[in-house]
């Protein structure tokens, strides 16, 4: 697992007394050069077997002095950089060592090299093992350009620079190591020696393989002039790299080669199966391959940006967005919001296991559902889209899920981790579900002990939290599940898995939950019992595809009902909403409050009921929220919070601990920011106290700075706020919006609301 240690940061100052380079081309040329610019104070030089690049160094101002001889220059030195080929590398620690006491007694040695299991073992052959004050780190960055000369101080500045410390290093060298790559603006990360060679010979060494070898292939054929006269731009995209220096990659192959070598094997076995594909005419096993690579390349495209998704997602920070919301505004028009999350997952995953084609509409095209998108395409599913709402998913059965390559990603998502677990428990394979930051700290033992009881084999981090390991191929049995808390996330959870699972599995819920599993499977053919608090079904049946039309998201729904709600002269009507009965929470608390509050044209698709829900102002009253509609509007809270703060007298919720362990504490978070503008509130161990103003004449409360502590139900209800507010209010972290709701904003300002989106770099 990749460890983030830190970022970059152009404060960063590098305080070595005496720094000595070894290799001075474009990599240690640039360190220095970068170094420079930082406000380096003390003494670099560098020694390279070349002496007019070493001159040139010192020309350019890059370095203090040089030579052709280490031991010459290991004098006082505080710490030495390698930059040397891969294979040069031994000869050039056995004359380090020989030599090294002439340095300073708290030398640190470290080195850039690309291959880092080859240079730990000259390390342990030179110095016995790798020494405490050896920190051995890669920084990923180049150009095909080479020497001195193609040195520049950005070289490093917002790249990544990996370093591998093994257990023993010591912390001090560590740190140094660590400042003087933060210091050419670079964010260091940590991982393992062995997780390092293995992530590069696939994102870095093997691209450069294929693309020597298809310009080497063309170049030799007689056409080669007209083939490269008349190369588009994708070709030469992807042979860019080919220019770079053949001796350095010649060495790096060597190196890594065994990592080379696995990553090659995948390469080929993916190539043949490309080949039978064409040969035999193929187009599920096609659009499955072209399809997952192409939302994969998107995904890797949203993580350069700072947004949310790819394979090695540690190495990225989340990108920060802001919300500035100006007080006041309207309330005024005809919407649709995006399908409900909840049945988007649900559809891609009963739609990947059942016996044919698929159909979606209106599908959420938020991270986490396409999160969850992916993850089936990456455990060999065939799926086209998402295309303006729309998917076809080409089912593989319930046993024809393949072992995915590597950790299921699974975003800002409980409700697919949680219900992947269970899904996952009935495969073959082993497999490991992770997430965001936010979903890591977030409870995983609700699910994992009763999948236990099924017989599952299911491992997670300390405090039952992500990442989940599963371990593949364990037979599951029924078993008669009484949850201690109310959750449809659970209860879908095991009904999944109890459809891989022998006898009858079955599931009684404390109070009423979501019931679109149950409702989905019966819908693809699968029965689902119910009676009273209890459902179950009977494992090893199968699921039968069909097309399936998602309703708008009542949850997304919910911060327009309370726009209008609490807006003197609003009226809204959402279009298409489903009004599943156990979801329809929100809705009655509205209504006890006095909303004035109306469903047209209630019809069923798909064996979901939807309404068109219009709604227009009248004055709210505080209420005590009841009981039994708590679990039917778990996820509408915050919102629910906002229409408190603007009714007349208080509003009592209690039974709601639940909201504590969602993407934040949501009761104390949304206490946080009520108390930021002026709300005057009282919070519980299961619930809040909240005492509205009442009054339409006037601003129910002032503006300020909230931290939506990165849930996007916090960040969408305080901007809902705004219409009330006597001041600006601003919310920072708002990315993971994107997550439930990626038209918040342009839907927000559709109606009349004052909001503005700021980056990171705007604030």
């Amino acid at each position: 697992m990749t460890k983030r240690v830190s970022s970059g940061s152009p404060q960063v100052v590098c305080h070595e007394p005496r720094l000595l380079i070894v290799g001075l081309g474009l990599i240690g040329g640039s360190l220095a050069a970068a170094l420079r610019v930082s406000g380096f104070k003390g003494q670099i030089t560098a020694c390279d077997p070349n002496a007019n690049e070493v001159a040139l160094g010192v020309e350019m101002g890059l370095i203090n002095a040089g030579g052709t001889q280490l031991s010459q220059l290991l004098d006082g030195v505080s710490m030495v950089v390698l930059a040397v080929p891969v294979l040069a590398m031994e000869r050039v620690m056995q004359e380090l060592s020989e030599g090294l006491s002439a340095a300073a007694t708290n030398v640190v040695i470290t080195d850039v090299g690309s291959t880092k299991a080859t240079i730990r073992e000259c390390a342990e052959r030179v110095f016995g093992c790798v020494p405490p004050n050896i920190v051995l780190g890669h920084p990923i960055a180049g150009s095909e350009k080479s020497g001195v000369a193609a040195a520049t101080p950005a070289l490093y500045a917002n790249h990544k620079v990996i370093l591998t410390p093994e257990p023993n290093v010591n912390a001090e060298a560590l740190a140094r190591v660590k400042v003087l790559w933060q210091a050419c603006g670079a964010e260091v990360l940590q991982m393992s020696v062995e997780r390092h060679d293995q992530v590069l010979a696939r994102t870095s060494h093997l691209p450069h393989l294929l693309a020597f070898s298809l310009v080497d292939t063309l170049a030799r054929q007689d056409e080669r002039l007209d083939i490269f006269r008349y190369a588009a731009g994708g070709f030469r995209d992807f042979t860019r790299i080919a220019g770079s220096d053949p001796v350095m990659w010649r060495d790096i192959f060597i190196a890594n080669r065994d990592a080379v070598l696995s990553s090659l094997d995948d390469f080929e076995a993916g190539l043949a199966r490309l080949r039978q594909a064409v040969e035999s005419g193929d187009s599920d096993a096609l659009i499955a391959t072209f399809d997952r690579a192409s939302h994969a390349r998107h995904y890797f495209d949203t993580l350069l940006n700072k947004t949310s998704y790819q394979a090695e997602y540690h190495m990225q920070p989340q990108g920060k967005v802001t919300y500035r919301v100006s007080p006041g505004g309207q309330a005024q028009g005809r919407l649709r919001v995006p399908g409900d999350k909840s049945m988007s997952h649900r559809s891609i995953m009963l739609g990947a296991l059942a016996e044919g084609v698929t159909e979606v509409k209106g599908f959420l095209e938020g991270e986490d559902s396409l999160a969850t998108l992916q993850a089936f395409r990456e455990m060999g599913v065939a799926i086209e889209g998402p295309h303006q709402g729309r998917v076809t998913i080409h089912g593989v059965g319930m046993h024809g899920l393949k072992a995915p390559a590597g950790p299921l990603y699974v975003g800002n998502s409980g409700t697919a981790m949680r219900l992947f677990a269970g899904l996952l428990a009935g495969q073959a394979f082993d497999s490991e579900l992770t997430g965001d930051e936010s979903l890591t700290k977030r409870p995983m033992g609700r699910v994992a002990d009763p999948l236990r009881l099924m017989g599952a084999t299911i491992e997670t981090a300390e405090g039952g939290r992500p990442p989940l390991s599963i371990k593949g191929g364990a037979p599951l049995k029924g078993i008669f599940y009484d949850m201690p808390m109310a959750s449809a996330q659970v209860k879908s959870c095991l009904l999944l898995a109890g459809l891989y699972a022998e006898g009858e599995t079955r599931v009684r819920e404390p109070a009423p939950t979501r019931d679109h599993t149950e409702r989905m499977l019966n819908g693809f053919g699968y029965v689902v019992s119910r009676e009273g608090d209890t459902c179950w079904l009977q494992g090893g049946g199968k699921l039968t595809a069909g097309p399936i039309d998602v309703p708008s998201d009542i949850s997304s729904a919910t911060f327009f009902l309370v726009a209008a709600a609490i807006t003197p002269g609003a009226d809204i009507t959402l279009e298409h909403v489903g009004i599943n009965p156990t979801r329809i929470g929100v809705i009655n608390i509205l209504t006890l409050m006095g909303a004035d509050l109306v469903l047209e044209d209630e019809r069923e698709v798909g064996g979901e009921p939807v309404a068109d829900i219009r709604i227009r102002y009248v004055p709210l009253k505080g209420i005590d929220i009841p009981v039994d509609q708590v679990p039917l509007a778990i996820d509408e809270f915050p919102a629910l919070f906002v229409a408190a703060a603007n009714a007349q007298g208080t509003t009592r919720l209690r039974g709601a601990e639940e909201l504590r362990v969602k993407e934040s504490d949501r009761i104390q978070a949304m206490a946080d920011g009520l108390a930021v503008l002026g709300v005057e509130h009282t919070v519980v161990e299961d619930g809040i106290d909240i005492v509205g103003n009442g009054n339409d004449q006037v601003a129910s409360y002032g503006g300020g700075r909230i931290d939506s502590l990165g849930d996007h139900r916090i960040a969408m209800s305080f901007a809902i706020a705004a219409l009330r507010a006597s001041d600006t209010i601003v919310i920072d972290d708002c990315a993971n919006v994107a997550t439930s709701f990626p038209d918040f904003v342009a839907l927000a300002q559709r109606i009349g609301m004052n909001v503005s989106v700021e980056s990171a770099n705007d604030v």
